[in-house]
């Protein structure tokens, strides 16, 4: 019990931590956002947006191979073999260069041809394009190679490692955007050139960080077969999961760009900048989360693992809700202050890939409770052929003349499914009951969403559009928001547990 204390006070000085680095990372992303869409303009934005999805496909293999490596690295802490844990970094780190080099080869076959020959691109700036596209492979394989340094800092819960790097990388990103509205040469090729560089910096800083730090970040060059076996089988699986994925954003994203026009792309880029500074927040939280679920599994505390997933789907959704609900209401004026210039469909798309956040994220234990366990062969394929529709079904609302907002209905009906899919698969692999979920999860934030959005609507509906009805929609839908959990997402326990820290604090502060 007192372990388990003591893990629950890890979880949340590291959520704090990450937090921390979180709102750093998102005021400066939301501010170069705003900057690098006023210089390049809707048509650059939406190319650059459009490119680094077709290099983002290929994560199709980098991704199943990334998670393999932090579960390993993390289920091996957990058991405390060290000798172990140096095999799996040295296979991991060659593997992964290996596959960075796969995928650069494929990139400049396939990414190349069909840039060239298959995508949307205005007049005169298909030379600037092929610029960013490999730009954009080269960040990507830097990325890859990277993987498993981050792993082992995930895997030890050194999360103020990445605030301290966040400051320098909210740093580095301000000067590209500084510099891109200085320079003469082409806006859209120096902004990608630039971003590259950065990234190089902050991936050495973590390279460093780690072989110092982390005995088992050496590279030996031993290679473990059955190892290697393990890594390609849980990842072979995997790659279904990851593929679907890849398929149900940059896939659709791209056939965005074969159906419409590259403003519409930039206005799912404007919408995928918003949701995910704020899916940042529940993004910290699954992090900090991750790994202890992972060795709870490995150390046989089911009970424990249990009351993580659940406790960590319900807050998980709370803190997305918390900013979406006031977004999705004055999403119209939000824009407005933030970009200006408003492009065609930002508001329709925020505040459905907002819908399609909540619907995900609500997930994300299950999944990460199903990676911990290691038998995912037949969660991978189930999940994956229902959430691999999302990509058909696109194609044909687009092909029946249906507007680009269809592919957001799509999304939503489709991982909404998939909740259900999953809890149905996840309850055997770990005896998660159904039920336990459905009470204390789905029930609760149903509740708490119904509820929340009274009071705000209400404001909402009955007052023009101002700066002052956006300052009582934050702070009415901040107010609701809380208190709804308050009184109805939180267990006996969980109210007790927040009214008790806030005495301590109070008495604190008291001379």
């Amino acid at each position: 019990m007192l372990e388990n204390n003591l893990d629950s006070k890890r979880i949340a000085k590291n959520t704090l931590i990450l937090y921390i680095r979180m709102f750093i990372l998102m005021i400066v992303n939301l501010y170069i956002s705003r900057v690098v869409l006023h210089v390049l303009g809707e048509d650059d934005y939406g190319i650059y947006n459009v490119v680094g999805g077709v290099v983002a496909m290929f994560s199709i293999l980098s991704q199943s191979l990334s998670t393999a490596v932090s579960r390993f690295i993390t289920f091996e802490l957990g058991k405390g073999d060290k000798n172990k844990l140096k095999t799996i970094f040295s296979t991991s780190l060659i593997i992964q260069i290996l596959m960075a080099l796969i995928i650069i080869i494929l990139a400049e076959i396939i990414a190349v041809w069909f840039l060239n020959n298959r995508m949307n691109i205005p007049l005169g700036r298909l030379s600037a394009a092929n610029w960013v596209l490999q730009f954009a492979i080269m960040l990507f394989a830097l990325n890859l190679i990277n993987v498993p340094f981050n792993a082992c800092i995930i895997a030890h819960e050194k999360m103020s490692t990445f605030a301290y790097v966040s400051l320098l990388e909210a740093g580095l990103k301000l000067s590209v955007a500084y510099l891109i509205t200085a320079t003469s040469m082409d806006k859209l090729k120096a902004y990608a050139l630039l971003l590259l560089c950065a990234d190089m910096v902050i991936k050495g800083i973590y390279i460093i960080y780690c072989r110092r730090k982390f005995e088992e970040c050496r590279l030996s060059f031993t290679f473990d077969k059955k190892l290697l076996t393990e890594l390609g089988s849980f990842a072979g699986w995997n790659l279904i999961g990851n593929g679907v994925w890849i398929l149900s954003t940059q896939g659709v994203n791209v056939l965005t760009n074969m159906f419409f026009h590259v403003k519409v792309n930039a206005a799912r880029g404007i919408a995928a900048q918003v949701d995910s500074a704020v899916h940042k927040f529940v993004g910290n939280f699954s992090l900090a989360l991750s790994p202890q679920i992972t060795k709870s599994y490995a150390m046989g505390e089911k009970s424990y693992m249990h009351s993580l997933i659940i406790r960590g789907s319900k807050y998980s959704y709370f803190l997305i809700f918390f900013f979406a609900l006031p977004i999705c209401l004055e999403t119209e004026t939000v824009l407005d202050i933030w970009l200006h210039k408003v492009p065609e469909y930002s508001v329709i798309f925020v505040r459905l890939s907002f819908i399609g956040t909540l619907c995900t994220v609500l997930a994300d234990t299950l999944v990460k409770s199903m990676l911990a366990t290691g038998k995912i062969k037949k969660y991978q394929i189930i999940v994956g052929t229902v959430a691999f529709l999302d990509f058909p079904l696109t194609y044909l609302v687009y092909k029946l003349g249906c507007s680009p907002v269809s592919a957001y209905i799509v999304f939503i009906a489709v991982y909404f499914v998939l909740i259900f899919v999953r809890l149905y698969l996840v309850k055997d692999l770990i005896n998660l009951k159904p039920s336990l979920y459905l009470k204390n999860v789905l029930l609760r934030v149903f509740e708490v969403s119904l509820v929340a959005c009274v009071l705000p609507l209400i404001i909402v509906l009955l007052q023009p559009q101002s700066m002052l009805r956006l300052f009582e929609t934050l702070v009415v839908s901040s107010l609701s928001v809380l208190t709804t959990i308050y009184f109805i997402g939180m267990e006996k326990n969980e109210r007790e547990f927040v009214v008790e820290k806030i005495k301590t604090r109070i008495n604190k502060l008291r001379p």
